[in-house]
């Protein structure tokens, strides 16, 4: 069909344990901003990574513009127009923001003028990013902005977005779509992946959508409802979270005067937090990534252990310089933001990755009981309905989604005393999403204290009793949840709640 941009016909590929697409077909026009939907593990990434030429199809064909093409690795996906910004980010860490982008760029450009464009195209989208940044240094959020700044560098013709708003506020997710809608304008195809119902309906003309690695609908979602993308997705829709009233208990973790200078040049300085979590409750924390949520939930989970003793108490005891297993010891849990490197290991399975933090496995002498560990990673397996093949599955073969269902059941079924959670719907479906916050819900009704660092003020309002708001290195005052609203905490995202307290 010479008048579509691309055009897949019957694509599949099988692996040892799962048919990832079958028999798939897709159609995007040019200027089409056209969305793949579908829940974790239906196939959505494996049928990106075959576009932008990472996988290999076993059978099928792909059109673009009009030609019969073997798209054999991304080299030549680029060199075709097609550039994709992936939901596992693919950046080397020891290397500045600009090498990284120069890395995939014609080298007939010097590091100084990508560094210039990098600069300019930041500006223009409003992706605030520093070209001289080590990757290492950057929040998951800023890698993001990286990875969508490569990709328009290139010009394409067709733009690949997996999840691309995960970890973006409201605003930069108002000004992505301004950028996104004039690309089409111009002629660029967008092929857009989500979990956010609502997004897709306010972007995209087209959407296909895979169940278990098959087409079951084409739809304009700008004609469907929330609860009709559902059904079209997961075959129903997701059960409405049950958010009763709870009395606190007593004070599970304390924050007082919590100061710590940044480790490095690009980092933030924490500067006198204080905040409290008691017993049955879950507190959120807002914010626009980059703001200290890194240093913070370092110096809470005992990865950075240079805070006064006094400044982070748990359960009444001062822990500021104890690490991360004399925490866990005292029942604290925690689920990072990083599935891949921090939250697990790639290279091991499931069940050997739940040792990074369950040591119920282990007899009294070090020994390790596999079947028990078995018997566990397969318990959270079902609980939390993650697709995987078995307990013995590596933890990089699984989708983005399912991987935090694993890691976020790792930790709920550990029953904590305290739950720190960053960002745990990233990248997850919307039934996966019910289920999680769900869970999160039933953790606080049964006395746990929950802290969700999260960038979904969505999320936020849904399941917190109180929220603050991070800027700067600096925690606003908690809040109701009740008495909230978006446009505040929007307003405190800028640091301006001394103002706002000052106006009260």
């Amino acid at each position: 069909m010479p008048d579509l941009r691309l055009h897949l016909q019957h694509i599949t590929k099988r692996y040892p344990s799962v048919v990832a697409n079958d028999d798939v077909s897709l159609a995007v026009a040019p200027g089409e901003i056209h969305s793949v939907l579908g829940e974790n593990g239906a196939g959505k990434s494996t049928l990106m990574k075959i576009i932008y030429g990472s996988v290999k199809p076993d059978q099928g064909d792909i059109f673009f513009n009009g030609q019969r093409v073997q798209v054999r690795n991304p080299q030549e996906a680029r060199r075709l127009g097609i550039s994709m910004v992936f939901q596992h980010f693919s950046l080397f860490d020891t290397l500045t923001v600009a090498q990284n982008v120069w890395l995939g760029l014609d080298k007939s450009l010097s590091l100084d003028q990508v560094s210039q464009r990098i600069a300019a195209k930041a500006q223009d989208y409003g992706l605030d990013i520093d070209p001289l940044r080590p990757v290492h240094t950057l929040s998951v959020g800023e890698m993001q902005r990286v990875e969508i700044i490569r990709a328009l560098l290139t010009e394409p013709q067709l733009l690949i977005l997996d999840e691309p708003t995960s970890v973006l506020t409201p605003q930069a997710v108002e000004r992505l779509f301004v950028v996104l809608k004039q690309l089409a304008q111009e002629g660029c195809s967008i092929l857009y992946i989500s979990h956010k119902l609502h997004e897709i309906r306010a972007l995209c003309t087209a959407c296909t959508v895979l169940r278990g690695g098959r087409v079951t609908g084409v739809c304009d979602p700008r004609e469907e409802s929330n609860a009709s993308l559902s059904r079209w997705m997961i075959g129903a829709e997701p059960a409405p979270l049950n958010h009763q009233p709870n009395s606190p208990g007593e004070t599970r973790l304390a924050v007082a005067g919590l100061s710590l200078a940044r480790e490095d040049q690009f980092g933030v300085d924490l500067s006198d937090i204080r905040m409290h979590v008691r017993a049955g409750e879950v507190v959120g924390i807002a914010g626009v990534s980059g703001n200290g949520q890194r240093e913070l939930l370092f110096a809470l989970s005992g990865e950075d252990t240079r805070a006064e003793p006094s400044s982070i108490e748990l359960q009444g005891q001062a822990v500021g310089q104890q690490g991360p297993q004399a925490r866990r010891a005292m029942g604290l849990h925690f689920v990072p933001e990083e599935r891949l490197g921090r939250g697990a290991v790639p290279g091991l399975s499931l069940a050997q990755n739940l040792l990074l933090t369950r040591q119920d496995a282990i007899t009294p002498s070090g020994w390790i009981r596999p079947r028990v560990l078995a018997q566990q990673a397969q318990a959270v397996i079902e609980r939390f309905q993650v697709k995987a093949g078995g307990p013995q599955a590596v933890a990089k073969s699984l989708s983005g989604g399912n991987l935090q269902k694993f890691i976020v059941g790792r930790e709920v079924s550990a029953q904590p005393a305290v739950l720190i959670v960053s960002q745990p719907t990233w990248g997850v479906d919307v039934g996966a999403s019910a289920q999680i916050r769900g869970e999160i819900l039933a953790l606080r009704n049964a006395g746990c204290a929950v802290l969700v660092v999260s960038e979904e003020l969505d999320e936020l309002f849904e399941i917190c009793d109180r929220l603050h708001v991070i800027a700067k290195g600096r925690l606003s005052p908690s809040i109701d949840r009740a008495q909230a609203t978006v446009a505040q905490i929007g307003e405190w995202m800028s640091g301006l709640w001394e103002v706002a307290d000052a106006a009260a």
